[in-house]
């Protein structure tokens, strides 16, 4: 099996590359020169080592290559396996031709076809059929139709542009169908709506064989099938230099470079060994089993196990039939007869194949096909196939009896390498990640924001890279930021220079300045004629709470003083000391040190912390409690100012863009139809700002827990100027007098 394994895998990313020509022996070197004009007969280079005569007293010309380039490494590649069952299937048939639908990427002859190589229309196959009898020689791919080809469309009718060598490879490597073909048969068999309904027109689907750009491309081309609703990450770039497929492999021997890889993994000795590589970018435990040391092979094997259980499970309660798979079979899934589980050989044959399909179990099992037939998955892109997995089991879970452990097993990385979550995949529609933008949610964008001081658009990438933080491979050097201008203006440092890093995202995109600057020479409660805009902290400004005062992230009310660093205690004075440097997590065995009798890090209050700030007369719960009473109260303050002063109700949704909307039916929810708020006054434009800070840095009562009740206390008090406010018990932390 691991044989198997190896051999596939050596095959599934180059595409067709090969080195000798036409139907000559392995053994043979390709003589390229034409015959003479008036010789019914030339010699081969092999024996034709002298010009010759002609009768006419013409001479042949002389073998332009007497050796051809990479011929041994060729000879005995998969794609010169003249007894593989890729380039023998159609041998037996009477006649014994390669259909058009196959010849593409089964014979030299197709492949030139369909490339018009031969002066045929490209981009189809213009024959019926081919002959049988070539495989995949020099010829297919060192042709000028082969060297000029730089795109590829998909079957998901997705085209992938601006390729290098890579699209020869990728023409074949991507598989038969996509979502978009199991949507259109599902859709022609009437079966939309009718997810748990078996059809007799519906039939098992195969991706095909070793559809490694399918799996690279992921989310970009639609190989796999992707759920309504869900992201998934797009192409995997591993690293610089090492993202095509024949910069992984070598072109001829179709062999992976293993020393090139080693470079890196270090520890791999053969091929084999890639099957137990995971990045640090992958950090989750998938499929559930406890295990975060094993291989990205070995948690898509464990999710294609827990799969295939939820598949055999759905297929005998809700199909009604039972089911069985085999991957060395045509058609691949077979009914189970005898009920026992197992594919025997009677039942692995044609005319037993699996003929319940419902559209969810259809789903499901071209997720598993597709995951067993890229056998080099784990490297492709292999939270890709993990996420379509993932998705196949939950979808199943929901209508199967059997318990299925889906709240064990992990669909998506933490944080920065989160390639599917909307942090990375909010422009997928629009190709460009904005330069506005680009900095913090693209791979490449701060590095060139620290290397040029501005940012261009870039393309939506899957997360971060190591590049993004780091100069080099070999001691994985951070890039050195000395210092961090925030969106005040101020410019601040770290203790730990490399925190820098961190907070040159996480300090927020507007301050105290960006809200003065707004307001300025307006009147605190009219609604002004050129309406204000809802002014956005962004997402985990981590940075700025922690500096406070500092660079004055929250809105800070004139004449007031507020608390500046939270120093916390020597040795957890910044963000990799409490946060996994790549996980992100804290790290809370750390912070139970200290704090001992808690059970999460939310229940912590300092020992400095004594003060009921809140005034709801509980001195035990942690700092976040205490900020999540005056955050209730500010928000119940806003809704009453905007009904009473404005005239118009406010709701907060937090997932939703621009947050706050026109509470138009009064209910205090969020309804359908409800469109963004936009009658701000500059006090309600504040406390808007400053309730928006607190919901988007859940982490806001460790960094600078006090700095934070400073500003909603602050709020509130303001607020309190125009509606009523019970702010009765509630303490202020004390602040330095301002110098």
């Amino acid at each position: 099996m691991k044989r198997f394994i190896l051999l596939a895998l050596l095959a599934v990313a180059v595409g067709l590359l090969a080195a000798c020509a036409g139907n000559q022996s392995a053994s043979q070197p390709v003589a390229t020169q034409a015959p003479c004009p008036e010789c019914q007969v030339c010699p081969e280079a092999a024996t034709c080592p002298e010009p010759v005569a002609c009768p006419e007293a013409q001479t042949c010309p002389e073998p332009v290559v007497a050796v051809v380039p990479f011929e041994e490494a060729w000879a005995n590649s998969p794609h010169n396996d003249a007894t593989s069952p890729a380039f023998t299937h159609w041998d037996s048939d009477d006649p014994a031709v390669i259909p058009a639908s196959c010849a593409k990427c089964h014979s030299e002859t197709g492949y030139m076809d369909f490339l018009g190589a031969d002066g045929s229309e490209a981009g189809v196959i213009n024959a019926e059929s081919v002959p049988v009898g070539t495989t995949i020689t020099c010829a297919a791919c060192h042709n000028d139709a082969a060297a000029a080809k730089t795109s590829v469309m998909f079957p998901s009718g997705i085209e992938i542009a601006n390729l290098g060598s890579e699209a020869r490879c990728m023409e074949c490597h991507q598989g038969l169908e996509s979502s978009v073909g199991l949507d259109a048969a599902i859709e022609k068999a009437g079966m939309t709506e009718k997810v748990d309904e078996v059809s007799a027109d519906l039939r098992g689907t195969n991706i095909h064989y070793f559809a490694a750009a399918a799996t690279q491309y992921g989310a970009e081309v639609k190989g796999g099938y992707q759920y309504t609703g869900k992201a998934y990450d797009v192409k995997f770039e591993h690293v610089r230099g090492f993202d095509t497929c024949d910069s992984c492999h070598d072109t001829h021997t179709l062999e992976l470079k293993m020393e090139q890889c080693q470079s890196c993994h270090a520890d791999v000795k053969d091929p084999e060994d890639f099957q137990q590589v995971r990045l640090q970018g992958s950090e989750a435990d998938y499929d559930g089993d406890g295990d975060v040391e094993e291989g990205v092979f070995e948690e898509t094997a464990g999710l294609q196990e827990i799969l295939y259980a939820a598949m055999q499970t759905y297929a005998t309660d809700i199909a009604g039939t039972p089911m069985v798979y085999t991957s060395t079979a045509y058609p691949y899934f077979f009914i189970d007869t005898n009920a026992d589980g197992e594919p025997g050989e009677d039942e692995a044959i044609y005319p037993n194949a699996f003929n319940a399909w419902t559209p969810r179990l259809l789903k499901a099992a071209y997720n598993y096909q597709v995951a067993n037939k890229d056998p080099g998955k784990f490297a492709h892109n292999g939270k890709y196939i993990i996420q379509l997995l993932y998705d196949s089991i939950d979808d199943l879970s929901t209508v199967i009896s059997t318990t299925v452990p889906v709240a064990d097993m992990a669909r998506n990385d933490p944080g920065h390498f989160a390639g599917s979550n909307e942090a990375f995949r909010h422009w997928d529609e629009d190709g460009m990640v904005p330069g506005t933008c680009s900095k913090c949610h693209q791979a490449d964008g701060l590095p060139q924001y620290l290397a040029e001081g501005v940012n261009t658009s870039q393309p939506p990438s899957n997360g971060f890279l190591c590049s993004t933080c780091h100069t080099n491979y070999e001691d994985y050097a951070r890039i050195e930021v000395a210092q961090v201008k925030f969106p005040s203006g101020a410019t601040v440092t770290m203790e730990n220079p490399d925190s820098n890093l961190c907070i040159s995202c996480h300090q927020g995109l507007a301050s105290t300045v960006t809200i003065n600057n707004a307001v300025q020479g307006l009147d605190e409660d009219a609604v002004p004629e050129r309406a204000l805009r809802f002014s956005n902290i962004h997402y985990f400004a981590a940075g700025a709470t922690l500096f406070g005062n500092e660079v004055q992230g929250a809105y800070q009310f004139p004449g007031l003083n507020y608390l500046g660093k939270y120093n916390h205690v020597p040795g957890f004075a910044d963000c990799t000391s409490c946060h996994a440097t790549h996980e992100l997590a804290v790290q809370t065995d750390k912070c139970f040190t200290c704090h001992a009798g808690v059970e999460t890090v939310q229940d912590i209050r300092g020992p400095m912390s004594v003060a009921d700030y809140d005034g709801d007369g509980d001195t035990t719960e942690g700092i976040d409690g205490e900020i999540a009473t005056f955050a209730d109260k500010l928000y119940a303050a806003m809704q009453d100012y905007a009904t009473t002063v404005i005239g118009k109700g406010i709701v907060y949704d937090g997932h939703a863009y621009p947050y706050f909307f026109e509470d138009a039916d009064g209910d205090g929810q969020r309804s359908e139809g409800e469109t963004g708020f936009t009658a701000w006054t500059p006090r309600l434009l504040k406390a808007a700002y400053n309730y928006q800070y607190v919901q988007k840095d859940p982490g806001a009562f460790a960094h600078n827990g006090k700095y934070v009740i400073q500003f909603l206390y602050d709020t509130l008090s303001n607020l309190g100027q125009r509606v009523t406010v019970d702010m009765a018990g509630m303490v202020r932390p004390e602040a330095p007098a301002a110098q």
